[in-house]
């Protein structure tokens, strides 16, 4: 017979799995599904309230995932890990920012990378990594948004399994997160710690 302090927490680790389920990427989930299944049928699927358990169960495949041993506070306190990589890159890539002037490119970057990641750079300046100035606006979009997954990838290796992987499976397979260079790995604590302060201003994500 199972106690209500068991039922209680047994409850509250399936909640977990399932708000999980719902926000994983769905090129995370369609390489474990049927490779035939569209886009569109796999949404359907992470929206069904009955099967979202099943499915976070399908990727958390560690002990310590599936039976929700240290399952504590997301280390992005909930928030968009393309957010968090976009302002860690854009501090990665300030200079750049700012040396952008002309009115019609920094509105194709602020396009791209949003006008959060475009004023958190030039606030956070002196903590830019690139020296090499990327003066067209696309190619520094793309950049920012490398070298942050990048960053973010580095920083989430000092992470457990568990926290490392809620944050990986909410990005689409093949970013830069997966990858990370030495470079990254030099310069992730510094930036991420200025990317979750930031965030931990705001209220915790839904």
């Amino acid at each position: 017979m199972v106690s209500p302090d068991q039922n209680h927490l047994l409850n509250a680790h399936s909640g977990r799995l399932r708000e999980l389920a719902a926000l994983i990427h769905p090129s995370r989930l369609a390489g474990h599904l049927d490779g035939l299944l569209s886009e569109a049928t796999v949404l359907q699927l992470q929206k069904t309230p009955r099967l979202q358990q099943r499915l976070a169960e399908l990727l958390l495949k560690s002990e310590e995932a599936s039976n929700g041993t240290g399952w504590g506070r997301d280390v992005l306190l909930g928030h968009d890990p393309r957010r968090a990589a976009l302002l860690a890159g854009s501090i990665w890539h300030a200079r750049s920012v700012l040396k952008l002037v002309s009115k019609h490119d920094v509105a194709i970057l602020i396009e791209n990378i949003g006008a959060e990641a475009h004023a958190f750079s030039i606030r956070h300046l002196s903590g830019a990594v690139a020296t090499t100035s990327i003066v067209d606006p696309h190619k520094l979009s793309s950049q920012i948004e490398h070298d942050g997954h990048a960053c973010l990838g580095a920083w989430l290796k000092d992470a457990s399994e568990l926290d490392r992987v809620r944050v990986l499976f909410r990005l689409p397979v093949g970013t830069a997160a997966e990858s990370p260079a030495a470079e990254h790995h030099n310069a992730a604590s510094r930036l991420l710690s200025l990317v979750v302060a930031h965030l931990a201003g705001e209220a915790p994500a839904a």
